[in-house]
């Protein structure tokens, strides 16, 4: 194996990282070098089974900031691995080398040629942002991998990435992979070369060959390359659609034009940077159809494959029961096959759809059921199959599945052949995994029950790797399909190849990179498959008593930090989901889910975040975490980052003194209850200029913000005072959460009389009760757990009677429905107040709750807590039942989070949530738009940040068209 020229063991290697870093800090703008321990733990892992700790991490403004840590780095015998979204499977995405990540800045869109079909990009740009900008001309990039709205064009091209939709670009353009729709590369190599390369004539090759220098040497050794081992690439290199494993040494011959743009995509950064891209486009798809046919299994799904292709699909995906367990939304049968049609109107398309389910409905042997599907079943669907991964990962009452062999492509009319045999195969190693994948280029996807924690797991983790290694080898096929190779499968190569052609590989690396300095120990001499696992030794052990009941972890912290799987969804820019709002404001890694699923991984570990519990490094990256929950409901494997953020702080903090904030906020209820004593007086003093300004600066409240005012009338106090109405009409409990009581009481108020208009009797428990959200994001959960106590005792006679209760803050809901049963384990009322808790619109929907008429337009924003528990249907459904034509506002957090956006420090970040989505569509609505938020602090957001617009609850819009 070449060794990396970064000396890898010895007392020096941290000295000689804190130079290096030096170094790169002195030739590089300011904030582009990161070489702290959390910097280093972020980037020790990707989406794969290896963990390898970088030196450093560079974020890259320029194409010269690369040419510049590329000198720096060489200079240091450094090694640099260049790295797109971190979403790798095979390791290549992690390895003691300095990161060079473009995806922070380098991430423009540099211009579409229409008429030529060509899109240029920078390597960070994102999959998606090259589509966008060519979907005015209905052009697209072919290649859309699942992670297509977050991963990078550098990552595509590294990883010669493919798609659900490759079928559409094999059909209408070059092929399925990242390989096939490259028109140009710019590319570095590590001794400092730039060079534009691409389809290459035999007379531009024999003249840069002859042109001396370093340029000249490569494409000298090119040209030796291909005549030695030309013969040999075409015999011994599979014809599959999606043959991803390798080197493209078979894009050097002269029958497919010397593409050196193609040669070098999959490379992995094994040989070069990728500094630029310009990249083929083919026709869009105005149009789209879904039929879904169901069949008895797995291994039949390809009995019409034949057919299906022949109809010219844009895609052709499958998964197994194990992916899904039954839905109503889906044919009979225990596996299934989606075969999207396109045309230039909406009848062609379905036209299509309909001939080939009559089609295969007529064979000898019909499929169990199809279905086309309408547009609402085919969200759903693709949904299911996009869920695959995850539902891979943490199958329920299942071991955890892991990569390792996910991707391997066989021709397609062999794939049912080769799914029996590979069954067989995990059934003889005791290993089993869901199905799913590209059906129509025959490449498959799967997360298998390794165990790669104990040595002999990891023995049969090999052994398995090893036999299917030769099994898709019988078949014609390729380890890889999609994925790469990088440490997972490199070993393995030469039972594909043949190690003639391995060490053709090993030279074409050499060519371009002599001094072994791009990602040593991946695709070429290779770290072995079972070396460098993160499992190794097992999880780390959580001595302390956890807060948290961890169900869907088995009650492991060490699980659960475990949980992220890397996909990266969190790092979407922009789009419908909550996740993750710092992210999105920042761009930093460490503001991202994963990122602080990382570092939570790397505190257990205690080898390069070393604080534990204590650690600056986590306290830093969890700060900006405003417990928003988008990751419990976005995240495909529901990574809980506000229980673990809690859980943290709780012990963070232990035995020390919080500031001051936390406990102005953390203890809101009871401040909010003294202040309630006389609020108009408590009013006044906090409007006051000096006083103000004093009270905030007590408080650690941020200056820019307005205190909330106090109700002149607690809700509970009005309540009390009231006779009871309708006395013996069906009983619902409207929880008197601190902020609907003490700041907001016209929504209380408002809640009571739509209720009592419908015949309900109202039940708002008495006394001082606070589920005690504020207490988790700042780590009170001793105190926490008692408040939840209290409620089940201001409950509990009518959770016996089995009367419902209505939360009308989704915070507090959110608290009942997700950290009641999880603080509280076991305890049954616990349990029966998670089932009973309902968000108003979904109580008044559920019981058919009639309402007035009104009409008009309205803005519809959801609380984040509120779309990861129930989401906004009910609220759209009530308001259109009203008569409001509603448009609903999606995408990010409102940015004040509760308290989170009071705080000293986070104004800006706050405000910079709030403009993602909300505060712009609150400025653009038209005047008169009732703008509907039934969260507090969202609703305070939009006031503080949209001068003259409040919005209400929907209890008050309900309240105030029953008075028209």
């Amino acid at each position: 194996m070449t060794p990396s020229p970064w000396p890898s063991r010895g007392s020096r290697t941290r000295l000689e990282a804190e130079e290096l870093g030096r170094a790169l800090a002195a030739a590089l703008p300011p904030g582009t070098v990161h070489f702290t321990a959390a910097d280093r733990a972020l980037f020790a892992h990707d989406a794969s089974n290896f963990r390898q700790v970088p030196i450093g991490v560079v974020y890259p403004r320029t194409a010269d900031d690369i040419v510049a840590t590329h000198a720096v780095c060489r200079e240091h015998r450094a090694p640099v691995l260049p790295r797109g979204c971190g979403t790798s499977l095979a390791g290549q995405a992690t390895n003691e080398a300095v990161v060079i990540d473009c995806s922070r800045y380098m991430t423009r869109v540099l211009g579409v040629d229409p008429r030529g079909r060509t899109a240029r990009a920078e390597p960070g740009a994102i999959n998606h942002h090259v589509t966008r900008a060519a979907s005015p001309y209905g052009l697209r990039f072919g290649p859309d991998p699942a992670t297509n709205k977050y991963c990078t064009i550098g990552g595509n091209i590294g990883n010669n990435a493919c798609g659900v939709h490759s079928l559409q670009a094999r059909f209408v353009g070059d092929g399925s992979r990242t390989s096939d729709n490259v028109a140009r590369l710019e590319v570095l190599t590590y001794d400092g070369v730039r060079l534009r390369v691409g389809p290459t004539s035999e007379e531009e090759l024999d003249a840069a060959a002859a042109g001396g220098g370093r340029p000249g040497e490569i494409y000298a050794g090119l040209k030796a390359l291909r005549q030695r081992y030309g013969p040999l690439i075409r015999a011994r290199f599979p014809g599959l659609p999606r043959r991803v494993s390798g080197y493209n040494l078979d894009d050097l011959l002269p029958e497919r034009g010397c593409n050196l743009a193609a040669a070098l995509t999959g490379t992995e950064g094994t040989c070069v940077t990728v500094l630029e891209a310009e990249l083929k486009l083919i026709p869009d798809v105005a149009h789209r159809s879904l039929l879904v046919v169901g069949y008895g299994g797995i291994t039949e799904v390809a009995r019409h494959l034949g057919a299906i292709l022949d109809a010219r699909p844009i895609g052709c995906e499958c998964f197994d029961n194990r992916v899904v367990r039954g839905s109503p939304g889906l044919p009979p049968g225990s596996a299934w096959v989606l075969v999207e049609l396109g045309g230039d109107t909406q009848a062609e398309a379905d036209a299509q759809a309909g001939a080939l389910a009559r089609r295969l409905g007529a064979d000898r042997h019909p499929p169990e059921g199809a279905m086309c599907a309408s547009p609402d079943q085919a969200r759903e669907v693709w949904a299911v199959r996009e869920a695959g991964l995850a539902r891979a990962a943490f199958p329920p009452g299942q071991p955890d599945g892991w990569p390792g062999w996910e991707d391997a492509a066989v021709p397609p009319e062999r794939v049912g052949d080769y799914l029996a045999d590979f069954l067989a195969l995990e059934e003889r190693h005791g290993l089993q995994g869901a199905l799913y994948g590209h059906l129509g280029d025959g490449c498959i996807h799967t997360r298998i029950s390794f165990d790669l924690a104990t040595p002999g797991g990891v023995a049969t983790y090999r052994a398995f790797l090893e036999e299917a290694a030769d099994l898709v080898c019988s078949y014609g096929g390729s380890l890889s399909g999609e994925h790469g190779d990088g440490q997972q499968r490199a070993e393995l190569l030469g039972r594909m190849f043949g190690e003639e052609l391995v060490a053709a590989f090993r030279e074409f690396k050499t060519i371009w990179d002599p001094d072994g300095g791009m990602n040593p120990g991946k695709v070429v001499d290779p770290y072995p498959l079972d070396s460098h696992l993160r499992l190794a030794g097992g999880p780390p052990k959580v001595a302390l008593p956890l807060h948290f009941a961890y169900p869907d972890d088995g009650g492991s912290f060490a699980h659960a930090t475990l949980r992220c799987v890397g996909v990266g969804r969190c790092r979407q820019p922009e789009g419908a989901d909550v996740i993750c709002p710092s992210y999105r404001a920042t761009g930093d890694e460490q503001h991202s889910t994963r990122g602080r699923a990382r570092l939570l991984h790397e505190m257990l570990r205690g080898e390069v975040v070393t604080g534990g519990w204590r650690s600056p490094e986590v306290k830093e990256a969890l700060d900006l975490c405003l417990a928003c929950k988008g990751c419990t409901s976005d995240c495909p494997v529901q990574v809980d980052m506000p229980t673990y953020k809690a859980e943290f702080l709780s012990h963070f903090w232990q035995g020390r003194l919080r500031p001051r904030h936390a406990y102005a906020f953390g203890h809101i209820d009871l401040l909010a209850r003294a202040a309630s004593r006389a609020p108009r007086a408590a009013n006044r003093l906090a409007r006051a200029p000096g006083l103000r300004r004093a009270l905030q600066a007590v408080a650690g409240i941020t200056p820019q913000r307005a205190l909330p005012e106090f109700s002149g009338v607690p809700w509970q106090r009005w309540f009390a005072a009231r006779p009871v109405v309708n006395p013996h009409g069906p009983r619902v409990v409207l929880w008197p959460d601190t902020f609907t009581n003490y700041f907001a009481a016209e929504v209380g108020i408002a809640a009571v009389e739509a209720l009592e208009a419908a015949g309900w009797r109202v039940i708002v428990p008495p006394g001082p009760v606070c589920c005690g959200r504020p207490l988790y994001d700042y780590g009170f959960l001793d105190l926490a757990r008692r408040y939840l106590h209290r409620c089940l005792d201001a409950v509990r006679d009518e959770l016996d009677r089995g009367t419902p209760v209505v939360g009308l803050e989704p915070s507090c809901v959110a608290t009942f429905r997700h950290e009641l049963p999880r603080m509280l384990p076991g305890v049954p009322d616990a349990a029966l107040l998670a089932e009973r808790a309902q968000h108003f619109a979904g109580f008044l929907e559920d019981h058919g709750v009639a309402l007035p008429t009104a009409g008009g337009d309205a803005l519809l924003w959801g609380h984040c807590h509120q779309r990861a528990t129930g989401g906004l249907g009910a609220d759209q459904r009530l308001l259109e039942a009203m008569g409001f034509s509603v448009q609903p506002v999606t995408g990010g957090c409102c940015g004040l989070a509760g308290s989170w956006g009071y705080e000293a420090g986070h104004y800006d970040l706050s405000i910079a949530c709030g403009e993602q989505a909300l505060l712009p569509a609150v400025r653009q609505a038209p005047p008169g738009t009732v703008v509907v938020a039934d969260g507090f602090s969202c609703r305070s957001q939009i006031a503080q940040a949209v001068p003259g617009r409040q919005a209400m609850h929907l209890a008050q819009v309900i309240a105030h068209a029953g008075r028209r």
